[in-house]
C-alpha cells in the first residue's frame, strides 16, 4: 500500500489499520504531518481531534475537507479527508485512508487556470458551511421581524418587542462571526480564543432565536410543539459562543422537522463524571439504525432539498470544543442526541472576574466620524448622538480635512477602506498638524493592522456601539490636553 501511495506526488496521503492503529504515510505526509509512528505529530494540539476522525471513519462515517493548522515557525493550513475503506459487507473497524492537501499554496508550475480553480475547490467547502448557517440566522432575522410587526399591529408589549429586537442583535452577531471565520480561512488565521460559557444560557438564547419555528409556525397549521428545559446547576464550559449556536440551532430544527405532527422538544443539562452532559430530545419519527450510523457524515441526508451540512458540522464544531455527540432513536418514538463538554480548568475562573466594570460618569464628547457608506455614517451618528455627544459627519477623507480646518473634536472615527485616501492615509495626514488627538480605525476587514504613532486603537465591524464608546472615553481620558 504504501508503494502505490508514493505515486501520489500532489497530495499527502496515509492509511491507518483498524487493528493495529498502524499508519503507512508515503513521503509527502511524513514531511509534512508527521512519521508513521506519529502520523498527526505537526497537528499539535489538533492531534487528539484528528484521531477522533479516523475513529468516526473507521465506523463507516466519511468525513472530508476538515481544516487543521500546522504547527511551526510560519503555520500553515491543511484540509484532510478521512475515508473509511469498505471491505465486503463489514461496517464496522474498516481501515481509513486519509488524504491531505495543503489550502492556499500552489505549486510554480500550476497555470492561473489551475490555481483559481484549487482556490475555488478549497473555499466552496467552507463557504457551503457558512451558507447553511446563515440560511438559519436570516430565517430567524426574518420571522422575530414578523413577529415584531404583528405585535406593533396589536397592543404594544414593550418587554415581548425587547426579546425579539435582543434576538435579532444576537443572530446578527453570529453572522458577522460567520464571515468573520471565513476571512480567517482566506488568510489562514487563528480562530477566536474560547471563552468561559454558561450552557444553559447558550441553551436558552437559541430557543428564544428558534421560536417562529417550534412555536409559531407549526401553531399557524394547528401543529402544537412545546419545549420544555430542565437544567441542573453546571460549571462553565469553554468555547465559542457562535459556533455552539449553531449546534443547538441546527439540532432544534432537525427535532422541529421530526415531528410533522407535533410533540415535545426537552433540553436537559447534567454534570457526570466531571463533564457538563446536554441530552437534546424529540417525540418524533425517530430513525432507523442504518440512518444513525450515517448520521454525522458529510453530505448525508435523509431530506429531499438538503445539502447534508447541519449534522456533520454538528460533529465537527463538538470535535473542535473537545467535546463530543452520540445519537439513540427508535422509530416512532423520538431521537436522543447527547451532547458532552469539558468542563474549564479552575485556573480560567478568573478571566470573567473584571467582565463588568463600574461605568464611569457620564462624558460629552465631540466627535468627527469620516466613513464613505452613509448607512454606517447615520447609525454611527445617531447612537452615539443617544449618548449625548456631539457628532459632525465627514464621506472622505479630503472632506474630513477640510472640516478639520475650521474645527476641534476630541476624537476621530474613521473607516480604513475608503476611495482616494483610505484611513491611514487620512490619519498620517491629521498626524502632520496634531500628534495629539486620538483616532480610532474602524474596519470590516478581519486584518486589521496594529496600533502606530497615527492610530490610537483599532476595531472591527460590525461594532457594538458599547465598545466604540468605551473605547473612545478610554482614548480621551489617556490623552493629554492639547
Amino acid at each position: 500500500m504504501e508503494s502505490l501511495f508514493s505515486m501520489a506526488q500532489e497530495v499527502f496521503v496515509t492509511s491507518i489499520d483498524p487493528d493495529s492503529g498502524a499508519a503507512a504515510p508515503n513521503p509527502e505526509w511524513k514531511s509534512t504531518l508527521g512519521p508513521a509512528e506519529e502520523p498527526f505529530r505537526n497537528l499539535g494540539d489538533a492531534a487528539d481531534e484528528a484521531g477522533d476522525l479516523v475513529a468516526m471513519a473507521s465506523s463507516g462515517r466519511m468525513s472530508l475537507g476538515q481544516m487543521f493548522t500546522l504547527e511551526g515557525p510560519q503555520p500553515r493550513m491543511v484540509l484532510l479527508n478521512f475515508i473509511p475503506v469498505h471491505l465486503g459487507e463489514k461496517e464496522k473497524g474498516l481501515p481509513v485512508v486519509i488524504t491531505g492537501e495543503f489550502v492556499g499554496e500552489f505549486p510554480d508550475s500550476a497555470t492561473s487556470a489551475q490555481t483559481e480553480s484549487y482556490r475555488m475547490v478549497s473555499l466552496g467547502r467552507m463557504t457551503m458551511g457558512v451558507l447553511h448557517d446563515f440560511n438559519n440566522l436570516l430565517a430567524g432575522i426574518l420571522g422575530h421581524a414578523e413577529l415584531m410587526d404583528g405585535a406593533l399591529n396589536r397592543d404594544l408589549d414593550r418587554e415581548a418587542l425587547q426579546e425579539h429586537l435582543r434576538t435579532i442583535r444576537m443572530a446578527a452577531e453570529d453572522g458577522a462571526a460567520r464571515i468573520k471565520n471565513l476571512q480567517r480561512y482566506i488568510r489562514r488565521e487563528n480562530d477566536s480564543a474560547f471563552a468561559p460559557l454558561d450552557l444553559p444560557s447558550l441553551i436558552q438564547d437559541c430557543v428564544v432565536l428558534t421560536r417562529p419555528f417550534w412555536y409559531n409556525e407549526p401553531r399557524s397549521s394547528g401543529v402544537a410543539i412545546a419545549v420544555h428545559q430542565d437544567h441542573e446547576a453546571v460549571p462553565a464550559i469553554m468555547g465559542l459562543a457562535p459556533r455552539l449556536r449553531d449546534v443547538l440551532v441546527n439540532l432544534m430544527l432537525n427535532a422541529v422537522q421530526a415531528m410533522p405532527a407535533g410533540g415535545l422538544i426537552t433540553l436537559k443539562t447534567t454534570r457526570k463524571q466531571g463533564k457538563v452532559q446536554l441530552r437534546f430530545s424529540d417525540t418524533g419519527v425517530g430513525m432507523t439504525a442504518a440512518v444513525q450510523d450515517r448520521i454525522f457524515e458529510e453530505q448525508y441526508t435523509t431530506k429531499a432539498n438538503g445539502n447534508g451540512m447541519g449534522l456533520s458540522e454538528v460533529y465537527g464544531i463538538m470535535a473542535h470544543h473537545n467535546g463530543g455527540i452520540s445519537v439513540e432513536s427508535t422509530l416512532g418514538r423520538g431521537t436522543d442526541f447527547t451532547l458532552t463538554f469539558p468542563i474549564r480548568d479552575d485556573e480560567s475562573e478568573g478571566a470573567t472576574r473584571d467582565e463588568h466594570k463600574t461605568k464611569a460618569e457620564p462624558v460629552s464628547l465631540r466627535l468627527l466620524i469620516v466613513d464613505d457608506e452613509v448607512m454606517v455614517r447615520s447609525v454611527l451618528r445617531r447612537l452615539l448622538t443617544l449618548r449625548g455627544h456631539e457628532v459632525v459627519e465627514a464621506e472622505s477623507g479630503r472632506k474630513a480635512l477640510e472640516v478639520l480646518q475650521d474645527d476641534r473634536f476630541d476624537a476621530i472615527i474613521t473607516d480604513h477602506g475608503m476611495p482616494g485616501m483610505n484611513g491611514r492615509e487620512f490619519a498620517e495626514i491629521v498626524r502632520q498638524t496634531d500628534r495629539e488627538i486620538p483616532i480610532l480605525l474602524l474596519t470590516g476587514d478581519t486584518h486589521h493592522g496594529s496600533i502606530d504613532s497615527t492610530i490610537s486603537a483599532v476595531l472591527g465591524k460590525p461594532f457594538k456601539i458599547d465598545v466604540v464608546e468605551s473605547t473612545l472615553l478610554d482614548l480621551v481620558s489617556q490623552n493629554q490636553p492639547r
